[in-house]
């Protein structure tokens, strides 16, 4: 295997590792469910990317062939995550959580019609 190809693909490696340490920090370390979205769905989400991208080259250079695999699980990967952070951020808003104050504004909202009465009780707190 070319010495460049051995770079690139350390460096794709060292990268996504990187990336998802820092994804995995700002979901521990992040005050609000709404700023823990941001740790898994951009962070974590480059660094699986670029793990996946450096696998890919590694086994074409290996097998000579290209593996299209791992292409697919990367733009899999792409297309869901930001998918499920809006879901999860939308779920949020509808069950009102808290945010923190220490933020530049307040999130927006959902629309009136969208909220009952009530929020929608926390499975922690049981129906009362």
């Amino acid at each position: 295997m070319p010495f460049l190809v051995e770079a690139l693909i350390s460096l794709l490696l060292i990268a996504g590792g990187v990336f998802v340490f820092i994804g995995s920090l700002g979901m521990a370390h992040l005050r609000d469910f709404y700023m823990r979205l941001h740790g898994p769905t951009k962070a974590t989400t480059l660094g699986i990317g670029c793990m996946l991208i450096a696998s890919m080259g590694y086994f074409w250079s290996v097998d000579g062939k290209p593996d299209i695999q791992e292409l697919l699980i990367t733009l899999f990967l792409f297309i869901t995550a930001p998918v499920s952070a809006h879901l999860l951020a939308k779920t949020g808003l509808h069950m009102q959580l808290k945010h923190t104050q220490k933020t530049q504004g307040k999130p927006v909202e959902l629309r009136s019609e969208e909220v009952g009465e009530k929020p929608v009780p926390h499975p922690d707190k049981g129906h009362g």
